[in-house]
């Protein structure tokens, strides 16, 4: 069995709610854009080749999964968009996790915090604290099916996030 590879990526940043305005339509800012496409940038220069494109109905996270997905050469018409991501617990993201065809190497999840954050040092046993807009977390699984990702399955490689990045 290959190592699973997962992408935790919270949202990049987005405009302030609106009076009238429902959390759900919340859009990316400029900079927001600009730290999504850095981001996928990044990506594309770690050879990052995604099986698949998860992320929330949220506006925000659809926009952030397009930026993404322009640069690491997936269509972004098949990005998965799952409703249960938005809001969501750690059980239920993980739910959506153990729930991943075997076949899928390389995943991306798009959330939103805090259960982004929290189910990254949940599965991996490492602190990473409140992930920044855009912030990203690497995570192998050697030699187990994304049925069994649980508490502790899940080795951290790298937690990276706009800032941080060298472009």
């Amino acid at each position: 069995m290959a190592i699973k590879q997962l992408y935790l990526l919270r949202h990049a940043q987005t405009l302030e709610k609106r009076e009238d305005e429902k959390d759900i339509d919340r859009m990316l800012t400029p900079v927001g854009f600009q730290n999504a496409n850095r981001m996928g940038m990044n990506l594309k220069s770690k050879e990052v080749q995604p099986d698949i494109i998860i992320c929330s109905e949220a506006i925000r996270t659809k926009q952030t999964a397009e930026s993404i997905a322009e640069h690491v050469s997936y269509d972004a018409n098949k990005i998965h968009i799952n409703r249960e991501v938005y809001d969501a617990s750690i059980r239920t993201l993980l739910t959506v996790i153990n729930n991943l065809k075997d076949e899928w190497d390389r995943v991306i999840l798009i959330g939103h915090n805090p259960a982004i954050s929290y189910l990254s040092e949940y599965v991996t046993g490492e602190a990473v604290g409140n992930m920044s807009t855009c912030g990203l977390v690497s995570i192998d699984f050697n030699q187990i099916s994304w049925a069994e990702v649980s508490e502790g399955t899940g080795t951290f490689k790298f937690y990276e996030y706009p800032a941080s990045l060298n472009f």
